[in-house]
C-alpha cells in the first residue's frame, strides 16, 4: 500500500515502514501486553462521550478498548498497513473508531482539541522526543488528561533489542535518542512535566509462549522491527539473529515453557 507522504514526514518514511511491516499480524503482538495496555486505559478512565487520541495506534488495540467504554477515539500511526488492520479490527469488533495515517511529531489537530490523549509503547519509539511531547501537549485540552505505557532501560524488552543491535545497520550520526528513556520517570517529567502534573505506576506484563521458537515465529510474523530486520539480511546473518533470539527467550524458560516479565512504566499527567 502506498504511504502518505504528506501526512509523514521524510525523516520518519522509513520508520513507517519498518513499523507497517507487521500488519495484521501486530495484534497479536499487542495480545502479548494487554494488560499492560488495560493498565493504562483503567487509569486514563475514559469517560462516555470524551474526545481520545491514540497516538501510534498499531492494529488500535488501545483504541478499541477505549471506544468500548464509550469514548469517541481517533487512532494515528505511521504505517498505513497497521492503519488498515485497525480499521478491519475495529469493523470486526463493531466499534466505530477514526483510524488516519499521522505523525506524532507532526499531529494534524487542532490546539486543545482532545479530553485526553494516550500512547501505549508508541510515542517512545520518536525520532523527535521534544517535539513528539509538545505535541502530545498541544492537542490536550487543560485539565485533560495524558497516558503512557513505556519500557524501561533495564527491562526484558529492551533486552531483546541488545540482541537485535548487532544485526542491525549502524545508526546515524549523532544516533537517534533511545526509545527507552522513556521508561524513565525523570526523562518522563524532562519531556511533559512542564505541561502536566505527572503521576507513575509500574508494572509487570508476562510474555508466555511454548518456546523460544514460538517467540521469534510470533516477533518475525508480527513485530515490525523484527520482521524488517530479519527480511533485510543475508540468509547466515538471519540464521544468526534467529538462534541469538531464541537463546534470548529461552533463558526465561519455566517448566512450561518461555515465561518472560516484562517491567514497564504508567504515566498519567492532567494538562496544567
Amino acid at each position: 500500500m502506498m504511504m502518505d507522504s504528506q501526512t509523514i514526514q521524510p525523516h520518519n518514511i522509513k520508520a513507517a515502514a519498518t513499523w507497517g511491516a507487521g500488519g495484521l499480524n501486530y495484534d497479536r503482538i499487542s495480545q502479548t501486553i494487554s494488560d499492560s495496555i488495560e493498565h493504562c486505559v483503567i487509569r486514563l478512565a475514559p469517560k462516555p462521550g470524551e474526545r481520545i487520541l491514540d497516538v501510534a495506534t498499531g492494529t488500535g488495540w488501545t483504541a478499541r478498548r477505549i471506544s468500548a467504554r464509550g469514548a469517541s477515539v481517533i487512532g494515528i500511526d505511521l504505517g498505513t498497513d497497521l492503519v488498515e488492520a485497525a480499521k478491519a479490527y475495529a469493523a470486526e469488533a463493531r466499534l466505530t473508531i477514526d483510524f488516519q495515517v499521522g505523525d506524532a511529531e507532526a499531529l494534524s489537530f487542532e490546539d486543545q482539541s482532545f479530553d485526553a490523549v494516550i500512547s501505549t509503547y508508541g510515542v517512545m519509539f520518536v525520532n523527535k522526543p521534544e517535539v513528539a511531547a509538545a505535541e502530545l501537549a498541544r492537542v490536550c485540552k487543560k485539565g485533560g488528561r495524558v497516558g503512557l505505557t513505556t519500557w524501561p532501560a533495564d527491562g526484558a524488552l529492551a533486552g531483546l533489542f541488545k540482541v537485535m543491535k548487532p544485526y542491525m545497520p549502524a545508526p546515524a550520526a549523532p544516533p537517534p535518542p533511545s526509545p527507552f528513556e522513556w521508561g524513565s520517570k525523570e526523562r518522563v517529567q524532562q519531556l511533559l512535566g512542564s505541561a502536566f502534573d505527572l503521576r507513575f505506576e509500574t508494572g509487570i506484563t508476562v510474555l508466555r509462549e511454548p518456546s523460544g521458537l514460538a517467540v521469534w515465529e510470533l516477533f518475525v510474523g508480527g513485530y515490525g522491527p523484527t520482521k524488517a530486520l530479519a527480511a533485510a539480511l543475508d540468509p547466515e546473518r538471519r540464521e544468526g539473529l534467529k538462534r541469538d533470539f531464541i537463546a534470548y527467550h529461552d533463558g526465561f524458560k519455566s517448566e512450561l515453557g518461555v515465561a518472560m516479565p516484562r517491567d514497564y512504566l504508567v504515566t498519567i499527567g492532567v494538562r496544567k
